[in-house]
């Protein structure tokens, strides 16, 4: 049987952007930040059609109403904020400092069209 060309799979936001980050927003919010390296990167999180309420609210179960997206494009830089599940230092709360909050968003995958050839070495991973 022939074998069928591998396609590589799109990079992920984290392997896009510089650093990508969570922390509280006071004890009732959480923000993330996406720090992407060029404005190539930026241009993917920065598209609504892509990143959007409904994409971060299916991603951490929070209803789309509540999440707020900023975008600067002088620094590259998406940041989203929505309110933590439950208040900052409760007893089920299990992230006091909401450090980990960014990594459902960080493993999400840049479209399918996104151009692979367009991927150096420096821009995918951190080095």
């Amino acid at each position: 049987m022939p074998e069928t060309p591998h396609k590589p799979e799109a990079p992920t936001l984290g392997d896009l952007a510089l650093e990508v980050r969570s922390k509280n927003a006071g004890p009732f919010w959480v923000t993330m930040e996406l720090f992407m390296r060029d404005a190539d990167g930026y241009r993917i999180v920065a598209d609504e059609a892509f990143l959007n309420e409904q994409v971060v609210a299916d991603l951490y179960r929070v209803e789309a109403s509540t999440i707020r997206i900023y975008r600067i494009p002088s620094l590259n830089v998406v940041k989203i904020s929505f309110p933590r599940p439950m208040p900052q230092g409760s007893l089920r709360d299990r992230d006091m400092h909401a450090g980990q909050h960014h990594v459902p968003l960080a493993l999400l995958r840049a479209p399918a069209d996104f151009p692979q050839e367009r991927l150096s070495q420096k821009q995918v991973g951190r080095t």
